[in-house]
C-alpha cells in the first residue's frame, strides 16, 4: 500500500496540456494542481488572491492568475488556450442566497469555456440520494446537483463525478470524523449516524479528476464515485477507533437532534464551525451509496484501488501524525470573513486606527526567536493568558464563528493562506515578519502583526503589534471595552515570547514549548 494519500500515475499523459484549476487555494483544488502536474498538464489556477498560493511548491511551476469565477471578464482571460477547466467552486456560506450565485457562477463559467473552445469541463460534486425528490434535499446538495447540470448543458462535454464523504487528512469529513470518535467515547448522536454512504479516498478522488481529463469527446455524464464500502456512520466511527486504536465507541442514537441541532453538536466537539457541519451532517439525512462505478472504464481500477475505508483512513491518521497534511479544509478562506489586506499608509484616512504596539529586546539569536514566532498557536498556545484566549474562542464558536479549535497545519512552518486558529497568515517573510489577519466574528477588522530584527546595537528585538479597523460606533465600543485587558494578553504575549526563544536558544533542533500560562 503506498505511503502516500496522492495518486500515482505510470506517466505523464497530458502533454503539456493547459488545464484551469478553480479554487486552487481549497481542499481538493490544493492537491489537484500538482497532481495535474505530475500528470504531464500544465496548470493554470485562477484566485481571488494569488498571494495565496505563493508559498506552495507547485505554484512555481504553474501560471497562477487572479480572478472570480462570478466575474465574467476574469473568467473569460482566464480560459484562453485551456484544454480542459476544473470547476472546484461553491458558494456555500455566502449567504442565503448562495445557490443563485452558485447558479450564476456555474453559468458564466459554462458559456465562458464554451466561447473559449475548452475541450473539457471536470465538476466535483455531491452524491444525491436515489428515489429522493430534488425538493427534499438540503440547500447544499441541491446547489451542487444544479450546477452539475449546468455544466452538462454547456454545449463543452463535461464530466460531473458525485461524491459521498471524502475520506483524507485535513478534510472536513475526515476531521469531524476523527474528533468526534476521539473526543467522546461515549456519544448522544443523531439519527443520521444510521445512515448506509458510500466513503471515498481523497487519493481516489484525485485520480478520478485527473483521468477525467482525457476522456473521449462524446462522454458527457455524471458518474458516481465512491470506494469499496458501504457502511453506516456510526459504523465508520467504530472503524476509525479500531484504525487509530481506540476502545470501541459507545454509540448512543436519539431521533431528536436535527440537522440544525446536530450541526451544533459537531461544532461544539470538533474544529469545523458550524456553517461547514450543517451541511455536512444534512448531506447524510439521506442514503448516499453509488448506484454505477461506470468510472472504471475511463479510469480502470487497479490493484488496492479504490481504497477501502481502513486503509483510506490508515493513510490520513498517519499523515497526521507525520505533520504531512498538503492542505486542510480550512485551506478555503471562511465564507464572510474579511479579506482586505492592513492598511499601510501612516496617515490612512479612512477613520480610526487602533493599535497596541509591543517591542522587547530578546537574550536569544533572531532565529530562535522566529522559531518561537512561527511556531505559535495550535499546540503552543498563544503565550498568554490562555483562559482568556479560550473564552474568546468559545465566544466566537457561539455566534458562528471558527474559534480557536482549526490549529495549524504544521506545528513548525506556516505559509501565506494557511488558518491559524482564528487567524489566517497574510503575510509571511521567513525569520523576519509574520501577520496575521483576524476571522473572528469582530465589529470591524482586526490584525496582529510580529516582527524579528536586530536593533542599532545588534542586539536581538521582537516587536508586536496588534491592529484593529472598528466598524461604526459597536467597532468603536469593542476596542474600548476591551484596552484595559491588552497589558495583560498582548504584554504578557511578548514577554513570553521573548522568554521562551531564550530558553529554546540552548535546544535549537527541539520545537518551542509554550509556557504554563503564567504572566511573569
Amino acid at each position: 500500500m503506498s505511503s502516500d494519500e496522492h495518486p500515482t500515475e505510470s506517466a505523464p499523459h497530458g502533454d503539456g496540456r493547459l488545464a484551469l484549476v478553480t479554487g486552487a487555494t481549497g481542499y481538493i483544488g490544493g492537491r489537484l494542481a500538482p497532481a495535474l502536474q505530475d500528470a504531464g498538464y500544465r496548470v493554470r489556477a485562477l484566485a481571488r488572491t494569488p498571494r495565496k498560493l505563493r508559498d506552495l511548491p507547485w505554484a512555481e511551476r504553474a501560471e497562477v492568475v487572479q480572478g472570480d469565477v462570478t466575474d465574467a471578464e476574469s473568467v473569460r482571460e482566464a480560459m484562453r488556450g485551456v484544454d480542459v477547466a476544473y470547476y472546484l467552486v461553491h458558494a456555500l456560506g455566502t449567504g442565503s442566497d448562495f445557490e443563485r450565485t452558485d447558479r450564476e457562477a456555474a453559468r458564466i463559467f459554462a458559456r465562458e469555456a464554451r466561447e473559449a473552445g475548452v475541450r473539457r469541463i471536470v465538476y466535483l460534486g455531491g452524491l444525491t440520494p436515489e428515489g429522493v425528490p430534488e425538493s427534499r434535499l438540503s440547500p447544499h446538495l441541491r446547489s451542487r446537483a444544479e450546477v452539475g447540470r449546468i455544466l452538462l448543458d454547456s454545449g463543452v462535454p463535461a464530466t460531473v463525478l458525485r461524491a459521498a464523504v471524502v475520506l483524507g487528512s485535513g478534510s472536513a469529513s475526515f476531521e469531524m470524523l476523527r474528533y468526534l470518535t476521539e473526543r467522546l467515547p461515549l456519544m448522544i448522536t443523531p439519527s443520521w449516524v444510521n445512515t448506509r454512504m458510500q466513503p471515498v479516498a481523497v487519493r481516489d478522488v484525485l485520480a478520478y479528476l485527473v483521468g477525467s481529463a482525457a476522456m473521449p469527446a462524446e462522454v458527457n455524464r455524471t458518474f458516481d464515485i465512491g470506494g469499496p464500502d458501504i457502511l453506516t456512520y456510526r459504523e465508520l466511527m467504530q472503524h476509525y477507533a479500531a484504525v487509530a486504536k481506540l476502545p470501541r465507541r459507545v454509540i448512543l442514537p436519539v431521533p431528536v437532534l436535527t440537522p440544525r441541532l446536530s450541526s451544533h453538536w459537531v461544532g461544539l466537539v470538533t474544529p469545523v464551525p458550524v456553517a461547514i457541519a450543517r451541511p455536512l451532517a444534512e448531506s447524510l439525512r439521506h442514503e448516499v451509496v453509488c448506484r454505477e462505478h461506470d468510472i472504471a472504464a475511463y479510469v480502470p481500477d487497479t490493484p488496492g484501488r479504490p481504497l477501502g475505508v481502513d486503509e483510506a483512513l490508515e493513510l490520513a491518521i498517519r499523515r497526521v501524525q507525520d505533520a504531512q497534511v498538503a492542505t486542510r479544509w480550512s485551506s478555503a478562506s471562511v465564507p464572510g470573513a474579511p479579506s482586505d489586506p492592513l492598511p499601510t499608509d501612516p496617515e490612512w484616512s479612512g477613520g480610526s486606527l487602533y493599535e497596541d504596539r509591543r517591542e522587547r529586546l530578546v537574550d536569544a539569536s533572531p532565529e530562535a526567536l522566529w522559531r518561537v514566532v512561527e511556531g505559535i498557536g495550535g499546540e503552543h498556545g498563544w503565550y498568554s493568558f490562555p483562559l482568556a484566549w479560550a473564552v474568546r474562542g468559545r465566544l466566537d464558536r457561539l455566534v458562528g464563528g471558527v474559534g480557536l479549535r482549526r490549529g495549524r497545519r504544521d506545528a513548525q512552518h506556516l505559509r501565506v493562506g494557511e488558518s491559524l486558529d482564528f487567524w489566517r497568515v497574510e503575510e509571511i517573510e521567513q525569520g523576519h515578519l509574520l501577520r496575521l489577519r483576524a476571522e473572528m466574528r469582530l465589529p470591524g477588522l482586526a490584525w496582529l502583526e510580529m516582527t524579528v530584527d536586530r536593533d542599532e546595537a545588534g542586539r536581538t528585538r521582537y516587536r508586536q503589534r496588534a491592529v484593529f479597523l472598528p466598524r461604526g460606533l459597536a467597532g468603536q465600543a469593542y476596542w474600548w471595552s476591551v484596552s484595559p485587558f491588552h497589558a495583560v494578553v498582548f504584554g504578557g504575549m511578548a514577554r513570553n515570547i521573548a522568554l521562551t526563544a531564550a530558553r529554546e536558544e540552548n535546544a535549537p533542533s527541539s520545537s518551542p514549548t509554550a509556557p504554563d500560562g503564567t504572566v511573569s
